[in-house]
């Protein structure tokens, strides 16, 4: 494990933020960086309040154990406050404000994260754990560039004529849904809340946005530069607090329109049986089991390297993750050694340093973790490498690889969210194919072969929202992103992600020599 106090040191646009969480408080608990203040308040109709309750929550840096700052905790009362001003905003302005000044808006949005983009990775890798370099080159690019996507879109939705029988003139148009509650969660904090705001703010719907209690500063900080780019207040307000108070507030909450949700397909049935109650819209983005096949023609080495990103990026904690690798017998031993060779050159520790890996989140999905490895080991599977925490502090797993793992074992069925892959050996095509269907997920699905006709037929055939030919973990703000099963029930992203925040409207008009009807 690399030293936790070397001096990788990003450069700070506006705060020096501190990169070692738990060092001296300011008054009353909060934390102040470069001599400003860390922002620990709700953001309600444009202002930065405490919460109602008064009540606050630690949120931890995972790399060393230690607390960061305190959070105020929003629940039921300060929802009601978001939604109210929500409302407002949606009914007297933002719903009516032209698709140039919403695009005008987001542009702007983008290019401040683009300004203060190491504040921002600074704060993500703080709170999350992932090295700096993935805060800084991965998360913080694509939430510009889906702003900046989806801005594109603001002034070009555009409804249509429908020819009709009789003696009428009939146009659609696409109306925004109102106000909507979104509820992201700790993987990635800050993109996962840029895929959410993003279509809203285009489509002109206003948003009460929670983000995960673990992870709550990056979207506080996003908050303040929304603020900064000029929207009015009451379109975007940010209540971070618990699931089953601030989160539920929002699913249950009679004047939120529409409620989105990403996280655990157990949560999301929670989330949706409590939107069912006022039955307001609700999309969901859930877990995944993903099966990456390596079929026996495959470049090997190339198989690996996406291997190794298909499981260890983000420390496991994704829901694409390529955690069931499917490998032909004919290869199974040479792609395995090179795997294993791979995976010892990784390098954990703390996110600010030259590493490959940062901690899981939290203290809590370190122990859910290693209780499937634990669970592993006792249904029989062998671990070639890892299995064990890592350091003397901090919530740190070592990548881990399980062998002899059949399809029955709770790790090849489970979500685990962790640094866990399980190679399983395949002979056929299409038994591996039932194989990678056989789970309640379908998020997504991979494989690696120089045949395009078995590439296709595996394509077609897996039950997956998403499938990877010769790559894995690809991603674009133009592509849909979404599973079947019990991975959701929507599509997030591209064009298909403004469906969840349009609602299509219907006008008949009656032409002049139209017959009256009583």
């Amino acid at each position: 494990m690399s030293d936790s106090d070397s001096s990788y040191e990003p450069g700070y646009k506006r705060r020096n933020v501190d990169r070692h969480g738990g060092a001296a408080r300011a008054a009353g608990g909060e934390r102040r960086h470069g001599g400003e203040q860390m922002q620990n308040r709700l953001l309600i109709d444009g202002q930065w309040v405490e919460s109602q309750s008064g009540k606050k929550f630690d949120t931890v840096n995972p790399a060393t154990g230690e607390v960061i700052t305190q959070v105020y905790e929003g629940d039921k009362a300060d929802v009601d406050l978001a939604v109210r001003a929500a409302r407002r905003a949606f009914e007297t302005e933002w719903k009516y404000t032209d698709g140039s000044r919403r695009r005008d808006l987001m542009l702007r949005l983008a290019d401040l994260m683009e300004e203060y983009r190491e504040e921002l990775a600074t704060l993500e890798t703080l709170d999350n754990g992932k090295p700096y370099s993935e805060s800084l080159n991965v998360d913080l690019v694509l939430g510009v560039k889906c702003f900046r996507y989806y801005a594109g879109w603001a002034d070009k939705v555009q409804g249509k004529t429908c020819p009709v029988d009789g003696k009428f003139f009939s146009v659609v148009k696409h109306e925004p849904v109102g106000v909507c509650g979104q509820i992201i969660p700790w993987n990635f904090p800050l993109l996962m809340a840029v895929w959410k705001l993003a279509p809203a703010l285009a489509m002109g719907c206003t948003v009460v946005l929670k983000p995960a209690e673990q992870t709550p500063l990056s979207c506080l900080r996003l908050g303040e530069l929304i603020v900064q780019a000029g929207y009015p207040a009451g379109v975007v307000n940010i209540i971070p607090g618990f699931g089953p108070t601030a989160g539920n507030a929002i699913s249950t909450h009679p004047d939120i329109d529409k409620v989105a949700f990403t996280g655990s397909t157990e949560v999301g049935r929670i989330v949706m049986c409590a939107a069912s109650k006022s039955l307001k819209r609700c999309s969901l983005e859930l877990g995944g089991k993903s099966a990456l096949v390596i079929m026996d023609d495959a470049d090997l080495d190339a198989a690996v390297a996406s291997t190794q990103a298909g499981i260890f990026f983000n420390q496991g904690q994704v829901c694409t993750a390529s955690s069931r690798v499917f490998v032909h017998e004919r290869v199974y031993e040479e792609y395995t050694q090179k795997l294993l060779a791979a995976t010892k050159k990784r390098t954990q520790g703390n996110g600010f340093n030259e590493v490959n890996m940062g901690p899981q989140v939290s203290e809590e999905q370190w122990n859910t973790v290693y209780n499937y490895i634990k669970k592993g080991k006792e249904e029989g599977a062998r671990v070639l490498t890892g299995g064990k925490k890592v350091g003397d502090r901090g919530y740190f797993i070592a990548p881990t690889i399980f062998t002899d793992v059949t399809d029955d074992m709770t790790i090849a069925k489970e979500e685990i969210f962790g640094p866990v892959m399980c190679l399983l050996k395949f002979r056929d095509l299409d038994d591996v194919i039932k194989r990678a269907n056989k789970n309640m997920y379908g998020l997504a699905a991979g494989i690696f072969t120089r045949d395009l006709n078995r590439a296709l037929k595996y394509a077609n055939r897996v039950k997956a929202g998403t499938v990877w030919v010769n790559t894995y973990n690809a991603f674009d703000t133009a592509q849909p992103f979404g599973g079947f099963k019990a991975s959701g029930n929507s599509r997030e992203l591209g064009e298909y992600g403004l469906e969840l925040y349009t609602e299509p409207k219907t006008i008949m008009i009656a032409l002049d020599d139209a017959p009256v009807k009583p």
